[in-house]
């Protein structure tokens, strides 16, 4: 009888510790799984999945870390096991390059946008890019909480966040010009005089 009830206990401290680390990062996880499935239904999927994960992952868990860096890890890769048995293929190393090499220039982020544009043009660039962004801009997490949930080196979140940030300069260029803002915009004002 006594065994039982130290499980118990045991299981219920293991409950309330998850219930105040984990679950107050369900809204931000919620967040992230929208911008990486793009569908409510699987983002709510997926979030269940990484707490059902993580739950009963939590022994492993230690104190005092970045709990939400850990939970967002325990999303990526659930992720990837959901993309790899869909069979969906991610872009080849390669292709960083090749993109990387497209941005001629680093146009100003023009004043004055809204932030559905912002997100719009967020939406543009590849997914690669777009996560390093969100997760390290938008998230606030460090490059090295970054690779760990990504699962890539440090250097390579550098190499992301850089071409995504130009890319995104690059997609919000278009809008400002369409306002007017920008090279383009001051061409097109001088050709109307």
């Amino acid at each position: 009888m006594f065994g039982i009830e130290t499980r118990n206990t045991k299981r219920e401290e293991r409950w309330a510790g998850f219930e105040r680390e984990a679950l107050p990062h369900m809204p931000d996880l919620f967040r992230i799984a929208m911008w990486l499935v793009r569908d409510r239904a699987e983002a709510e999927d997926l979030v269940q999945e990484t707490y059902a994960q993580a739950l009963a992952s939590f022994h492993r868990y230690r104190a005092n870390t970045n709990i939400r860096a850990w939970l967002m890890t325990i999303m990526y890769r659930t992720r990837s096991k959901r993309s790899r048995a869909a069979g969906r293929l991610r872009l080849a190393d390669d292709s960083e390059e090749r993109i990387a090499e497209s941005v001629a220039f680093e146009p100003p982020i023009a004043q004055g946008l809204t932030d559905e544009e912002v997100l719009h043009a967020l939406e543009r660039i590849p997914q690669q890019y777009r996560e390093a962004v969100v997760l390290s801009d938008v998230e606030e997490l460090s490059y090295k909480e970054v690779a760990q949930v990504l699962q890539v080196p440090v250097g390579t979140v550098m190499s992301r966040l850089n071409r995504g940030r130009k890319l995104l300069r690059a997609e919000l260029a278009v809008y400002a010009n369409s306002y007017g803002i920008g090279a383009a915009g001051r061409k097109r004002s001088v050709d109307a005089d």
